[in-house]
């Protein structure tokens, strides 16, 4: 136990905190970039050799097109629909993917976004060496896709 004073300096929050807290909203600007990196953990793989479900990559679609929103709008926005879906490479348990949306196309309340799924690292793990991986000279395009989000309008602020 400290000493009153003598501990970190905690400020007490008195009463509802008034207004939005949020960063600095850039606007719905086309050719706006969110990118994530992510090591696909072995409890993914649902099939032989590893691999893993399509649905993965389209769970991390979700994940940037959610920071496209609160970023271009201030709201994290819902998922419309995903049209033109490609599955180029096979994702493994082991690899590293960075997952990329691009804002193509502004309406009112909608956003298209260009999305990209690509394999950075892959994990060549063996018996001796289990956790071995390899940086890809290329990152592999696995899955490529567009969609549409939709934020709130201002009728709804």
């Amino acid at each position: 136990m400290t000493a009153p004073g003598t501990g970190p300096s905690v400020s007490p929050v008195v009463g509802p905190v008034v207004g939005p807290v949020v960063g600095p909203v850039v606007g719905p600007v086309v050719g706006t970039v969110v990118t994530h990196r992510r090591y696909v953990a072995h409890s993914h793989a649902h099939y032989a050799g590893g691999l893993v479900d399509g649905a993965f990559g389209l769970g991390l679609f979700g994940d940037v097109a959610t920071e496209m929103c609160i970023r271009t709008d201030g709201d994290e926005g819902l998922f419309a629909s995903y049209d033109d879906v490609q599955f180029l490479a096979p994702v493994r348990a082991g690899d590293v993917v960075e997952v990329r949306a691009e804002l193509v196309a502004v309406g009112r309340r909608s956003r298209r976004l260009a999305l990209e799924l690509r394999v950075v690292a892959r994990g060549a793990g063996t018996h001796g060496r289990p956790g071995a991986a390899v940086l890809l000279d290329e990152p592999l395009l696995a899955t490529r896709a567009s969609g549409t989000v939709v934020v709130p309008g201002p009728e709804a602020a």
